[in-house]
């Protein structure tokens, strides 16, 4: 049986396109792994506390945390120990996160750095090497070559390098451009476009979650 962690980073829940591909994502994968078991983490619902970070790397440095940074470093540490764990013993990722203001929300950030806090995962025995992760992105404008913003998205970038390059982990991405079309003044002539991106990248979601699942339930087989 094979577990899928699912971290959902959208402040919105109706109308949220990263939770929407996540769905189409967890659905191909539930279909080919009917066992398998769905972990949830909601940080757009419930975001972590922003002192544990500053909390945890004080503690590493040996130094107490500034006032209005404070909490019970015992706190702090079962926070960092649960997601590890959490991550670690998931057998895929599947991780919906928009796009907020060209960058992911401080409660993605929070969340990754105190994975990142974790020397094993990012620079020790590093658990997560091969492990298979799915990205589902919703981007509210178009990024891609030849766009007026080309080069925007710092999003992306940056979490294809935490979970690609420092955990190590096999990323595959399903991602929607110019969602905001449709509610956006000065965007109407898009919105045709953002239709056909979202819905290729549904196509894209559901392919991961059937890929994954398939090679997981192979790997077991094995």
């Amino acid at each position: 049986m094979s577990t899928l962690l699912r971290v959902d980073a959208s402040i919105r829940l109706d109308g949220s396109v990263s939770r929407a591909l996540a769905d189409s994502a967890e659905a191909a994968w539930k279909a080919e792994h009917p066992d398998g078991v769905v972990v949830r983490r909601d940080l757009g619902q419930h975001p972590l506390p922003a002192t544990a970070w500053p909390t945890l790397a004080a503690a590493q440095l040996g130094q107490e945390p500034v006032e209005s940074d404070r909490m019970p470093l015992a706190e702090a540490q079962a926070i960092a120990d649960e997601l590890t764990a959490e991550i670690v013993n998931a057998d895929a990722v599947l991780l919906a996160v928009p796009m907020y203001n060209y960058g992911i929300a401080q409660n993605v950030k929070t969340w990754i750095d105190v994975l990142v806090i974790d020397k094993d995962l990012a620079f020790g025995s590093r658990p997560l090497v091969g492990k298979p992760a799915i990205f589902a992105i919703a981007r509210g404008g178009g990024y891609g070559p030849g766009s007026p913003k080309h080069g925007w998205d710092h999003a992306t970038p940056y979490l294809e390098r935490i979970f690609g390059d420092v955990f190590g982990m096999n990323i595959r991405t399903a991602a929607a451009e110019l969602t905001l079309a449709p509610v956006t003044p000065g965007m109407e002539e898009l919105i045709d476009a953002s239709k056909v991106s979202e819905s290729e990248a549904h196509v894209e979601a559901e392919n991961h979650g059937t890929v994954v699942a398939r090679e997981l339930i192979g790997g077991q087989a094995a």
